[in-house]
């Protein structure tokens, strides 16, 4: 006899899968990261019917879209053309880039006054007492970004100098957007640290620094945001930059969008995520140091301890003693100018151990070691391994 299926398990199977558009670009370690939101929201409560392709921020809308039988959207939107068009669906759509290009749509997206007001702090509390921010004026996430950045510095009892691009057309002419940094630059009173309200601008700055021969960071320290890694590490020296969480951002529009199709109404107020926290890199992971002795033997030990710089190098070099050095050093690092150098090699060390393929005997010669086997006993009674079972934890806790 022929079972008869039960009521319940045809319901389901008759159900429709909703279909989802996913109109979010997949060129950038942030949105890449919402992407990845969103799928975890999906595996725990779909399964969902998604359209996605890669995308860049400024692709042109899907030409199937004005017709398309979806369900619903979750959007990163560039152009007033694609807002219209995904407003002409109909459909409910849920908006994570801007809330100026949102039109009716529910935005969810990364806390900009908190991300201004961390970086302030992270300078602050580093000894930087003079403040600068470079921006752009087209987009009003950036506008939020550094003026509260502005608000807290003032707040501290201290000035910000400004120099905002005026559009990205204005920053395409590399070279005389660079001159007009390096002029800005030459101008501000040092040390200071500078805000770029993305990790693009933080690049440009580090490359202007670099021009003019300004020391990063005792001189200029720079935080940028989003912590674009392709750019934060390839820059020299790599940036610092404000962490977003893109996945809390994908995973809550991906909630929201769900109970839009459900049928519930849009919220009345934007839902915005907090940063996760800053990823400090060479670009301010200084503090400020006033005696001007000091600051020039930071600045030789970080550009020559790899190669081998020893303090007695040092002290020549700077034509001062070696008391005097230790002494002062001590007093505005709580370090002398041995554990300096040390600490210097070290990182580098570390960098070539995480971000290379190199032997160990081809790092001990690139960071100032006579022998590997120095570096090896070394770099085991700082951390308690060999470099290479560091190297490989490093790899686990990256995979």
């Amino acid at each position: 006899m022929r079972s008869v299926p039960d009521a319940s398990f045809q319901s389901v199977r008759e159900r429709r899968v909703p279909r989802v558009a996913l109109l979010i670009e997949t060129t950038r370690t942030y949105a890449r990261e919402i992407l990845g939101g969103v799928r975890r929201y999906v595996a725990a409560h779909g399964p969902w019917s998604t359209f996605i392709e890669l995308r860049s921020l400024d692709s042109a809308p899907p030409p199937w879209l004005c017709t398309w039988d979806g369900d619903g959207i979750i959007t990163r939107t560039f152009t007033r053309e694609m807002s219209d068009l995904i407003d002409a669906t109909g459909l409910p759509a849920v908006e994570i880039r801007s809330s100026r290009e949102c039109g009716k749509r529910p935005f969810i997206g990364m806390d900009n006054a908190r991300i201004g007001q961390a970086v302030a702090r992270h300078f602050y509390d580093r000894g930087f007492r003079q403040f600068g921010v470079y921006s752009l004026r087209s987009e009003a996430f950036f506008e939020e970004r550094v003026q509260n950045f502005i608000t807290e510095v003032h707040r501290a009892g201290c000035s910000c100098s400004e120099l905002p691009e005026t559009s990205s057309e204005h920053i395409a002419d590399w070279e005389g957007s660079q001159r007009q940094l390096k002029d800005w630059l030459g101008g501000l009173r040092k040390p200071v640290g500078i805000f770029a309200a993305n990790d693009q601008l933080g690049v440009r700055l580090l490359d202007a620094c670099q021009r003019s021969g300004i020391a990063v960071p005792e001189e200029v320290a720079i935080v940028g945001a989003e912590n674009e890694e392709t750019l934060c590490n390839f820059s020299s020296p790599p940036l610092t930059s404000v962490q977003f969480d893109g996945d809390s951002v994908g995973y809550s529009a991906a909630a929201l969008l769900d109970r839009l199709m459900s049928g519930e109404s849009p919220p009345f107020k934007p839902s915005l995520i907090a940063p996760k926290g800053i990823v400090i890199r060479r670009s301010s992971d200084e503090f400020v140091i006033n005696d001007t002795l000091v600051a020039s033997a930071a600045r030789l030990i970080r550009e020559e301890a790899a190669i081998g710089l020893n303090v007695e190098q040092l002290c020549r070099r700077l034509n001062v003693s070696r008391t005097t050095l230790d002494r002062r050093m001590k007093a505005a690092l709580k370090r002398t100018p041995k554990e300096e150098i040390s600490r210097v090699r070290f990182r580098e060390v570390e960098r070539l151990l995480r971000e290379t393929n190199l032997t160990i005997d081809a790092i001990a010669a690139q960071t100032g070691f006579i022998h590997s086997h120095y570096l090896q006993a070394a770099f085991k009674l700082l951390h308690g391994c060999t470099p290479g079972a560091w190297r490989r934890r490093s790899d686990g806790l990256r995979h």
